[in-house]
């Protein structure tokens, strides 16, 4: 017997209970299948929005069934005694939980009687195949990318280079302030930008650095924009690297690898290959050009992350492409293609784009220019 999805969590915090029912709710509710329809509870302050514009065919007032839950359980009924309610009513005694699900409320649902089993992977599997609806609200959370990237070109260009210092209106040009202006002019266009990398210099070296402080002349600064689309909840994510000034010889031949590393990667993606051959394709491409990869006393130098992964309700949907693990690509998934190079004192450099795969290869999802020199 198959068992019925079960999930008590927010849309916030799981992309499996957004995509089920397709309808924010930012406090932890149920949500369950049965029989092919999806079910969920919601008090008084939900009920009515969220049967108007939720995915649920059927949506249950959470007080009627606290109250039969009490009715069964005690007055101190609350949360797994309401899915123990529901359970009985509709003769269920298997689920299938995510493996996140609350800990606390697996041990009471077993003590209630009922039999949990754990996805051990995807609650849903087919959230990894994105319909061409998906794909558009992927493609909207890119162009929300290529909003920031505008303004902070803009601002990049304004910006006066005064022997070790980039002044921008006559202040200091920090990554707190660009990154306050490329995230205030996507929020304005309807997305939800939140922790944009705007690091330079070494700072850039290490791919998580969000970045701080002054950003200097000369030097390659690393712009990553992952924004969620408000009105669906799908996100974009897209990776820019600029320089203001001018950029020297091992500078230029860094950017100009990465960016022959992607082409490289994005040439061998296609259904049925295995994301380890797209991630050799980018550490052969590093390799020929002689950059090495290697831990130092101070961390790791090179190419230190994987080539790419999912996107879609989660910044990191399903969907690989490392040295670390085998994972044939599947056809209508959406990955991200992002090689990089890291080497403090010389800068840091990632381009990243967005493709679903196809059969043959690839479509891009993304999509804004490589101008990174700017004078």
């Amino acid at each position: 017997m198959t068992p019925s999805p079960l999930l008590y969590a927010d849309t916030h915090a799981s992309a499996d209970m957004l995509y089920f029912g397709r309808v924010e709710v930012h406090d932890p509710f149920i949500a369950l299948g049965v029989g092919g329809k999806k079910i969920t509870v919601q008090s008084a302050l939900e009920f009515g929005r969220v049967k108007k514009t939720g995915g649920f065919d059927v949506v249950l007032p959470r007080e009627k069934w606290l109250a039969r839950a009490q009715e069964l359980y005690g007055p101190k009924a609350g949360v797994a005694e309401i899915i123990a309610a529901l359970a009985a009513h509709y003769r269920l005694r298997y689920f299938r939980v995510p493996d996140d699900f609350p800990a606390s409320l697996y041990v009471k649902l077993t003590k209630l009687g009922l039999r949990l089993t754990f996805a051990d992977g995807l609650m849903f599997p087919e959230r990894e195949i994105k319909t061409a609806w998906e794909a558009g609200c992927i493609r909207e959370g890119n162009r929300l990318c290529t909003v920031g990237y505008a303004v902070a070109e803009k601002i990049l260009r304004a910006a006066k280079i005064k022997g070790r210092s980039l002044l921008y209106r006559g202040q200091p040009l920090t990554s707190e302030s660009l990154r306050f202006a490329l995230e205030t002019a996507i929020a304005e266009q309807g997305g939800n930008p939140q922790d944009t990398i705007v690091a330079g210099g070494n700072q850039a070296c290490d791919p998580h650095d969000r970045g701080s402080g002054a950003l200097r002349p000369h030097e390659l600064i690393i712009i990553d924009i992952f924004p969620r689309v408000v009105k669906t909840g799908y996100f974009g994510d897209m990776t820019r690297t600029y320089l203001k000034g001018r950029a020297s010889a091992a500078q230029r031949k860094l950017v100009a690898t990465v960016r022959e590393a992607q082409v490289s990667a994005t040439k061998t993606i296609r259904a049925g290959v295995d994301g380890k051959l797209v991630h050799q394709a980018v550490t052969d491409c590093f390799a020929a050009a002689g950059y090495v990869t290697r831990q130092t006393k101070t961390g790791a130098v090179g190419f230190i992350h994987g080539t790419g992964h999912g996107l879609g309700l989660a910044v990191h949907d399903p969907g690989r492409m490392s040295g670390a693990v085998s994972y044939p690509l599947k056809k209508g998934s959406v990955m991200t293609v992002e090689p990089g190079l890291y080497y403090p004192g010389l800068g840091g450099c990632r381009w990243e784009d967005v493709v679903q795969v196809t059969a043959t290869g690839s479509k891009p999802l993304s999509k804004y220019p490589y101008n990174w020199e700017i004078r």
